[in-house]
């Protein structure tokens, strides 16, 4: 092969690999909105469903209080204790199937799962220094003592590309949240 036959295959080769890239890009962008119109359809059969329900969008993840919390918002500072069930997000609802994590006894329980050893005690974190998935940080943001929510994101929000444990990449994810309390600091 000459070294103009060379330069061209490589040049070839690099434009093909930058078309497939872009086409990845592209079906991820259209994964993303696909996920967020489904998001949007489950937020509207939750607040058809529940006359008191409402929506709260923070940041790309959105909030559906089912039953409305007291006192101040949680700010970034602040301290949560809660219970959470944590869901993919792969249809216009919440099955049990597509449950990856609670701290509940009752819904680990109704999922059939069996409890040895796990804690299902509520958790305690400060928002700000916590691991949280972004999703779920921008989500919790502004929750208030009492409150019962659903928070819900894309895979843009979630853990990306990134395989967790039983969590496909790039998964849209619902959070089941009971919020026992608030600590302001």
């Amino acid at each position: 092969m000459s070294f103009s036959a060379e330069y061209s295959f490589a040049a070839a080769i690099a434009v093909m690999t930058l078309m497939l890239s872009s086409c990845t890009g592209e079906s991820i962008k259209t994964m993303y909105s696909n996920q967020e119109t489904r998001i949007e359809s489950f937020i509207d059969a939750q607040l058809a469903a529940n006359s008191s329900a409402y929506a709260v969008s923070n940041k790309g993840s959105e909030r559906v209080v089912l039953v409305a919390g007291e006192g101040e918002g949680l700010d970034p500072d602040d301290t949560i204790t809660f219970y959470y069930a944590g869901y993919t997000l792969t249809s216009a609802s919440i099955v049990s199937s597509n449950l990856f994590a609670s701290n509940r006894a009752d819904i680990l329980e109704s999922a059939g799962w069996e409890l040895t050893g796990g804690s299902t005690a509520p958790i305690s974190a400060k928002l700000s220094e916590a691991g949280f998935v972004e999703g779920l940080r921008n989500g919790l943001e502004g929750v208030k003592a009492g409150e019962e929510c659903l928070i819900l994101f894309s895979g843009k929000y979630g853990f990306g590309s990134h395989k967790l444990g039983t969590i496909p990449a790039n998964s849209a994810l619902v959070y089941h949240i009971w919020v026992e309390s608030i600590s302001k600091e």
